[in-house]
């Protein structure tokens, strides 16, 4: 079974190719239109949103996490490859594929990490071992009850004070909410990785990061227009 990437140019991966492009750039567009409208609020009438700075913040959260995925996916986060470009083309192979590596392990213990630490805001129990998870602990604090300090409650939500906080009702934004990146985006960025890795062994792609090619791309493509001009 196939992951779902957009690079085999198929309708599924073209779907969340499109879904991830659009919530990153909805994320922008709503992080933008807050603090417009609190700048407005509070420099002509005085007034502010009290839970705008709050929300941006959890947007931004959620920005990085997805941003950070989506550059493995796109192959767009930057890099050195000085020291790699000296080597023959099967050095260079062998070097992207021990980087792909390092960084599965990191998104692996990223993602050990971010259940553990969310876990107990949803009412769950995190895992245990330090490195590798071994099952689940018992008996950990709940912290399905933490809020956030000015984000309202969103009606649409309300099933969640029964579904882990034993029917006490929310005044504000359960954690619980906001924090769903924490796992969710370290899941995408392990799920990348791994796409990205596939490629590079299929030969697909050279390594993690962006080319230096991509400067001699923008060189060709100035020439071109300096001649049609």
């Amino acid at each position: 079974m196939s992951l779902p990437d957009d690079s085999q140019g198929t309708a599924l991966g073209r779907f969340f190719d499109s879904v991830e492009e659009n919530l990153i750039a909805a994320i922008l567009g709503v992080m933008t239109l807050i603090t417009f409208a609190n700048v407005v609020l509070r420099y002509v009438f005085n007034e502010s949103l009290i839970w705008g700075l709050e929300v941006v913040l959890i947007l931004f959260a959620w920005l990085v996490m997805l941003g950070i995925s989506y550059g493995f996916k796109k192959t767009t986060h930057l890099g050195v490859d000085a020291v790699t470009n000296l080597l023959p083309s099967r050095g260079q192979r062998v070097a992207a594929l021990l980087s792909a590596a390092a960084c599965f392990a990191y998104a692996a213990l990223l993602m050990k990490g971010a259940w553990d630490y969310w876990a107990p805001f949803a009412a769950l129990q995190p895992t245990e071992g330090r490195w590798f998870p071994l099952g689940f602990t018992e008996n950990t604090r709940d912290r399905a009850f933490y809020m956030t300090d000015q984000v309202p409650m969103l009606g649409i939500l309300r099933w969640l004070e029964d579904a882990i906080n034993y029917g006490d009702s929310y005044d504000k934004l359960p954690r619980v909410v906001p924090y769903f990146i924490i796992p969710f985006g370290s899941a995408l960025i392990l799920l990348r990785v791994v796409q990205a890795s596939i490629r590079i062994i299929k030969g697909e792609q050279a390594s993690l990061i962006v080319s230096h090619e991509a400067e001699e791309d923008v060189e060709r493509v100035a020439a071109q227009n300096a001649q049609e001009e």
